[in-house]
Order: structure tokens, then sequence, then C-alpha cells
């Protein structure tokens, strides 16, 4: 059984998407950063870190974005969601990954002008990819989308100003577990942090 403890609109988005796209049953549970429900005892005792996402496996915590993505991409095969019997593919999706985490998700805590110099980094990387892998859709593809869903109102690019990241968000947002996820997230409303 899976169970996914989420936010609207934080990083939990990401796993939400994956949860979509692999076509699993899960369960939910929202957690209010702004009512503190996330420093509550019985989260503290499934997280202790407080943050979310956390995904029980089988009344197990898995947490951080990476893990829960690779997790669903290599527990559910079949959704393609990490390349197959391709070694190299499959460090490319971590690569792409670890660059979301470390360089990409922080950008913006060092100022607007920092996160617009690693956002047009990100767009040169896509180049004319249509998916992060080239013509494969993959998890990097969720977590990179997630950031510049969360961050482009505030960067407000300007007309071609990431066109191969834009055009990347376009696909991302024709996507039917992304137009599920916000559906469902946008009814419980967001709670974006500054």
């Amino acid at each position: 059984m899976l169970k996914l403890y989420y936010c609207p609109g934080t990083s939990s988005m990401a796993p939400h998407i994956a949860l979509h796209e692999v076509g699993a049953p899960f369960e939910t549970e929202v957690i209010s950063l702004r009512n503190k429900t996330n420093r509550t005892p019985q989260y503290l005792a499934v997280n202790p870190e407080g943050k979310v996402p956390t995904l029980l496996v089988d009344g197990r915590p898995l947490t951080e974005v990476a893990g829960i993505l690779h997790y669903l991409a290599k527990r559910f095969p079949e959704s393609g969601l990490l390349p197959r019997d391709d070694v190299e593919a499959e460090a490319q999706a971590v690569s792409w990954m670890s660059f979301i985490a470390a360089t990409v998700h922080p950008a913006r805590r060092q100022g607007l002008e920092h996160a617009r110099a690693v956002y047009a980094l990100v767009n040169q990387k896509l180049g004319t990819r249509t998916w992060a892998l080239g013509e494969r859709f993959s998890i990097a593809d969720i977590h990179l989308f997630r950031l510049f869903w969360r961050f482009r109102t505030s960067l407000n690019p300007e007309p071609g100003e990431f066109p191969s990241l834009v055009a990347h968000y376009d696909r991302m947002m024709a996507r039917p577990a992304v137009k599920k996820t916000i559906e469902v997230e946008s009814a419980v409303g967001y709670e974006l942090p500054p």
C-alpha cells in the first residue's frame, strides 16, 4: 500500500505527479505547513524532519523527492519513468535529478538574478531535446517541471528568454498526470512558501 503525505504546491507535487503517471492505487494525507500539521507528534512519528513529501510504502517511510521518484520508477518499470537496460541513460536521469536537487532547487534562495542564471543553464542543458533525456520522458522531467512551475511567476521570464524550458513546461502541462495533480492540489488549496 502506498500513502503520500503532501502539501499542495510544494516539492511533494513531483511524487504526486509520478503516482498519477504510474497509475498505482495510493492514498493521500494533506499536511498543512501553515497550520504546522507537519510538526504534530503524529506526523513527526512518520517523518522526524517534519518535511514533505513522505511516501509510506507498506507502512515504511520514504522521504526526499529524488528517492521517492526513483522508487516509483523502479517499482513500476512499465511506466517508463526510468530507462531500462540502458545504464548510461539511467545514469543521465540520476545526473539530472542531482543537478535539480543541488543546483536548481536552492537557486531561488540565492536571489532572483542567480535563479535566472541557473534557469538559463537548465535551458541550455535542455537544448532542442523534447525531454531531459532526449525523446524519453522520465522522472527528471517531473522533478524539473515542479520547480519551474513553482518559480516561473516570480522569474517572470521575457518572451524567448528560456525557450527550451518553456516548451518543456508546456509539454508537461499537457500530460494527464500533471493535469490531475494540479486539479487535486488546487481543490485543496496551495500553501506556497515565500
